[in-house]
């Protein structure tokens, strides 16, 4: 399977016409109509049902829609950061998820791109699971990520910032007139939760039972999504303070008591071979 030929699938998945794929990709109809029934024998599958007017992906065409984008993201992440020692460029992959500690990322960043300005920063929000999964892949430099975490394949530093956990509710919500929410608070009150597995065991180690007993109306992993499920009156959210700003807004952050916080780490992979570009990324971090 050719790199190239990846490319052409993705072009016609993007326009859902090989006439149109083959125009942006500067190809005969033909020659493209060629290469895909060539890539569709040597997998042994068909990736397209062909209609009169549009072609749509079958299930096979799907799993590779998904593989393809990430394998030619690492193509390309690889390319680019395969640099001489001299010349200070490429590209820095960074996950996070929603935290105050970005603003720390965001800081070193700035330093970066001032004193070499050939790096570029990519950034990528998700949860520690998120994370971690595109670090495994390689489509990951480092990744920040609220604890608690499996980091065993990973090295780390701990960052400064620590994160309070409390509800975001509305601000008519009962629970938005008390100074803190208590365990006995949440009892039949619908809750939305962090999809991240060890922080969903965090909580249920603060509410001292199984969170089967509350009432989870849903999750996320973003909480900007969230918070507007919480505008709507669906649920009050678990949440970290300070990622929404709550002035002028329906919506009120009260921390939970006793306090619950969260230390923070920057995680990348062990013994993995680094770019330039996250080489230095990860000298200023340090130094930080």
């Amino acid at each position: 399977m050719e790199f190239r030929v990846l490319k052409y699938f993705l072009a016609v998945a993007r326009e859902k016409n090989i006439s149109k794929a083959a125009k942006s990709l500067h190809l005969s109809q033909p020659t493209l109509s060629k290469q895909l029934k060539e890539l569709e024998e040597e997998l042994g599958v068909i990736l397209f049902e062909r209609g009169n007017r549009e072609i749509s992906l079958t299930e096979e065409g799907i799993f590779l829609l998904s593989k393809a984008s990430e394998i030619l993201s690492l193509v390309e992440k690889t390319t680019l950061n395969l640099q001489k020692e001299e010349v200070v460029a490429g590209e820095v992959y960074i996950g996070g998820g929603e935290t105050r500690a970005m603003s720390l990322i965001a800081k070193i960043a700035k330093h970066m791109v001032e004193q070499y300005p050939d790096i570029k920063i990519r950034l990528f929000s998700g949860n520690a699971d998120d994370v971690m999964a595109k670090l495994d892949n390689g489509l990951l430099d480092f990744g920040v990520i609220v604890n608690p975490a499996n980091k065993q394949k990973y090295d780390h530093i701990a960052l400064p910032q620590i994160d309070v956990w409390g509800l975001l509710v509305r601000h008519d919500h009962f629970l938005a007139h008390k100074q803190a929410v208590l365990p006995e608070d949440l009892i039949d009150i619908p809750l939305l939760i962090s999809q991240q597995s060890l922080v969903s065991q965090q909580i249920s180690e603060w509410v001292g039972h199984s969170l089967e007993e509350l009432h989870i109306v849903g999750s996320y992993n973003l909480l900007y999504n969230a918070s507007l499920m919480v505008e709507q009156g669906v649920g009050a959210a678990f949440c970290i303070d300070g990622i929404i700003n709550t002035v002028g807004t329906d919506l009120k952050f009260v921390p939970l008591k006793p306090k619950l916080e969260a230390s923070l780490s920057m995680i990348w992979k062990k013994n993995h071979p680094m770019s330039i570009a996250a080489t230095k990324f990860l000298e200023k971090l340090k130094a930080e």
